[in-house]
């Protein structure tokens, strides 16, 4: 495996990370919300690249993996919500206005997946909108 491959591998396990954190912000993922992630994983993020992981297998289906992994070990949404903020801030150049976007169109339908936005979805999507606009 290259080092663009890795990097590729590394943005969308990140990018798990970030939306399990909208997830869990509340302490608990609904199935609502992981049907929500796997739905957009296949109907947008399967397009955004051809970059394949070392099984020849697309590399956007690491965000499902990670997601999944993460939910399963239920691990604290905030430290998710800080590893992929500091990835963010270390490779920028990787999230073009279009991959932002898609970012953010998927993170707020994760939070809208069960009854809506919550406060906990809201304070985090918020920070991660501070996040884009620095």
């Amino acid at each position: 495996m290259n080092a663009t491959q890795n990097i590729g591998i590394s943005f969308y396990q990140n990018l798990g990370k970030l939306f399990y954190a909208i997830a869990a912000s509340d302490k608990i993922v609904r199935e609502s919300e992981y049907a929500t992630l796997k739905n957009l994983v296949k109907s947008a993020w399967l397009a955004v690249d051809d970059l394949e992981d070392e099984f020849g297998a697309d590399a956007a289906f690491q965000i499902e993996i990670i997601f999944d992994w993460l939910d399963y070990s239920a691990l604290v949404a905030e430290d998710s919500f800080n590893e992929f903020k500091d990835f963010y801030q270390e490779n920028k150049s990787l999230f073009t206005d279009k991959v932002r976007k898609l970012v953010w169109d998927t993170s707020n339908s994760i939070a809208n997946a069960f009854s809506g936005k919550n406060k906990s979805e809201l304070m985090m999507l918020g920070r991660l909108k501070l996040i884009f606009e620095q």
